[in-house]
């Protein structure tokens, strides 16, 4: 019989609300949720009643919800700039208790706390996962898997585009509606908070990062530094390709430019990641449609947490991983200002240092 993990939350605003807590719904078996906390002590009791807990199971401060014994998991959904602060301090407080932590991406604002943020794992001695649904997705697992098998011979390039209208977005009911995102105090802003995904995606297909080349095109708006980016990319496979990013400005022409990847004997192509179809072109002449669930990441990745904590696998995307996404990112930001060549990935393989037979002992009795 299967260990149910009880959760306690900290912020249930749009995150918990629209990508965590449809997951935790369909791992019902597998998760329970026991204790809730948010800065807005009516919008937790508001998701008290939805969920039937009681009232001494809803907080305003979350160093109180941690006095709680019974508590398996800590979920953190905070603003991008509390991620390390919020995170460290919950480690800190259950380093011994043999207990876990889900933080939403990236891990950290900048490097000065990424660099703190990637050793909290083995300073805590206690499993950490970083919610970065991309690497967890069934698109991009099955598309590193074309790649690795070869499907379309050897990859030498690609194309990673995506466009959004923050603008557009900001007066309705999205995430861009949200006031730390369009005033954010951490350095990249929406390019940051969106580009982190696809450097994920990129680094899971391709690899690490040797170096990479950029360019952006300033502009006056809080949410972004730039109303574009444009990257030039080279991963240690030898691999190539463009990265571009447009915040402020619609794709309407179909399809979209999306992720193209080439290959010696074909491309490989996804729209977008809720397309739901993965598209092979062969030079021969033949295609292939590949079907796939979408928005699969975060389940995927619960269902990954909860093994881990029960012994059965490592969690897939530790501090360590997510460090280097996030480093990708802001070595676009620092390639801009500098006007050069940044090299990024310094280490190309990583292992989670907990020891999960310790949380499975514990969850079993």
């Amino acid at each position: 019989m299967m260990s149910k993990l009880k959760v306690g939350i900290i912020g249930v605003g749009m995150a918990f609300e629209r990508l965590h807590y449809p997951a935790f719904q369909k791992l019902a078996d597998w998760y329970e949720i026991a204790a809730l906390c948010d800065v807005d002590p009516e919008k937790a009791r508001k998701w008290a009643g939805r969920l039937n807990l009681s009232q001494d199971c809803v907080y305003t401060d979350y160093q109180d919800m941690l006095f709680r014994d019974d508590l398996d998991v800590v979920d953190i959904m905070v603003p991008i700039e509390l991620n390390y602060t919020v995170t460290e301090a919950v480690a800190k407080r259950l380093a011994g208790r043999r207990r876990g932590i889900i933080c939403e991406k990236p891990l950290a604002p900048d490097m000065f706390q990424a660099r703190e943020a990637r050793d909290l794992t083995r300073k805590y001695n206690l499993p950490i996962m970083i919610a970065e649904n991309f690497r967890y997705s069934e698109e991009y697992n099955l598309i590193r898997d074309l790649v690795r098998t070869g499907r379309v011979g050897d990859v030498y390039y690609f194309i990673q585009n995506h466009v959004v209208d923050f603008p557009a977005e900001m007066p309705g009911d999205k995430f861009a509606a949200r006031e730390w995102r369009q005033h954010p105090e951490f350095p990249g802003g929406v390019i940051t908070d969106t580009a982190v995904h696809y450097m994920a995606g990129l680094r899971h297909i391709f690899g690490a990062i040797d170096q990479l080349q950029a360019f952006g095109r300033p502009q006056q708006a809080d949410f972004s530094p730039y109303v574009a980016v444009n990257v030039n990319m080279l991963f240690q496979s030898g691999i190539t390709g463009q990265f571009s990013f447009c915040c402020a400005a619609k794709e309407m022409q179909r399809p979209l430019i999306g992720l193209r990847i080439f290959g010696t004997q074909g491309m490989i192509f996804l729209e977008e990641p809720n397309a739901g179809t993965i598209n092979l072109a062969f030079n021969d002449g033949r295609s292939e449609q590949i079907p796939y669930e979408t928005e699969k990441g975060f389940y995927n990745e619960l269902l990954n947490f909860h093994k881990a904590l029960t012994g059965t696998e490592p969690v897939s995307v530790p501090p360590e991983m997510e460090y280097g996404d996030l480093k990708a990112v802001l070595s676009i930001m620092k390639s801009i200002e500098e006007q050069r060549i940044i090299s990024v990935d310094e280490d190309t393989s990583y292992q989670p240092s907990y020891r999960p037979t310790e949380q499975a002992e514990h969850l079993r009795h």
